[in-house]
């Protein structure tokens, strides 16, 4: 397996790079009126409704307009979602983008559609046991490592001491391999730390009240031992946020999170969370646009490294704490727009938060 990194400042222009040339496609008669599944894994985490298939949909218009995309949610249920993928092959889907439920029921999906004939991108979360015909995701492993080496480095600059404590890790779906790519980088961000792992989970489907009712749990059992929470997204993370804040915890140690998410944000605002990752799903999702393009009109995607024996493009995140959050957030533009902006960020209770980081005035 070889890996390659591309460059956090050039998101953004990679972002406009994997559509160049794409309005061509659209005079292929192998790509005109051709269908596209677009299949997402769960309804917990906002994203893929407000960001991951609003974006790829756009782009698909762009990139061929006369193409027909399917869309399908199979909310955390892996038999729902091997019904949908059947379901789109009998519907005519030339290619189908999928984030699975389950990495590896998924792969007998990889074989089934590819055995007649219908290519396969694995979106976010690849499909490690059966190669898929292109895999588009940001570097999950180098999330997970950026979010543990940040908090390691905020304990030790705020001078806690590793003697007798250590942090709790907060993994995500034990059948999604994007979330053990994401423990596996956790795990090389805190090695050597200094500071041990009290307790480790790998969150059912994604879903916050699991992660909620474990943290309890570990707080009774820890107590003061507990200096930080290693989460691997912004659900996990705020639901670890709600179980010490329930438990009378005060100051809440610091947690991480990712996605970025409007929820996580405002954690952080608030001074609950301590940091996130921006991963704006749009880039992905016009990436994966570009590439079920291509492969329509029988060409081959130029690949930036190999993933699971799969030809894949791995864009680098960004760590967002409370001193660039307004950069990386508010400021930044992707395709002409922010990635939120300070009204709907620092609504309510928010608004102080706002004014210390210097969102507002």
């Amino acid at each position: 397996m070889t890996r390659s990194s591309l460059n956090a400042v050039g998101v953004a222009a990679l972002a406009l790079g994997v559509l160049t040339g794409g309005s061509a496609f659209g005079q292929n008669a192998k790509v005109s009126g051709a269908t596209v599944a677009f299949l997402m894994p769960d309804q917990a985490s906002t994203r893929y409704e407000e960001h991951d298939h609003p974006g790829f949909v756009a782009e698909m218009s762009k990139l061929c307009p006369t193409c027909k995309v399917l869309y399908q949610n199979a909310d955390a249920n892996a038999s729902r979602q091997q019904q949908q993928f059947n379901s789109v092959i009998s519907q005519g889907a030339k290619v189908i983008v999928i984030d699975p439920v389950d990495s590896t029921a998924a792969a007998s999906l990889v074989k089934q559609a590819q055995g007649q004939g219908v290519k396969v991108i694995a979106y976010d979360r690849p499909i490690p046991s059966t190669p898929a015909d292109f895999y588009v995701s940001f570097d999950n492993k180098a999330i997970g490592k950026a979010i543990a080496k940040s908090l390691v480095d905020h304990l030790k600059a705020t001078k806690v001491p590793a003697d007798d404590v250590g942090v709790l890790e907060i993994n995500g779906s034990p059948t999604d391999a994007a979330a053990g790519l994401i423990r596996d980088g956790i795990h090389d961000g805190l090695a050597g730390s200094g500071y041990k792992t009290l307790a480790e989970y790998d969150t059912p489907d994604w879903a916050p009240p699991k992660a909620q009712q474990w943290a309890s749990g570990q707080i009774t059992r820890f107590g003061k031992k507990i200096v930080g929470v290693v989460a691997a997204n912004d659900g996990t993370g705020g639901a670890a946020i709600a179980a010490l804040k329930a438990a009378g915890v005060n100051p809440v140690p610091p947690v991480t999170g990712n996605d970025a998410t409007i929820a996580g944000l405002q954690l952080i605002i608030a001074g609950d969370q301590y940091n996130t990752i921006n991963k704006p799903s749009e880039i992905v999702a016009a990436a994966a646009a570009n590439v079920a393009v291509q492969l329509l009109a029988g060409e081959k995607p130029k690949s930036e490294t190999t993933l699971f024996n799969t030809p894949s493009q791995l864009f680098t995140p960004t760590l967002v704490t409370a001193d660039n959050l307004k950069a990386e957030i508010v400021d930044k533009r992707i395709n002409g727009k922010p990635i939120q902006t300070s009204e709907v960020l620092c609504a309510g209770r928010y608004t102080e938060g706002c004014k210390k980081l210097g969102i507002t005035k």
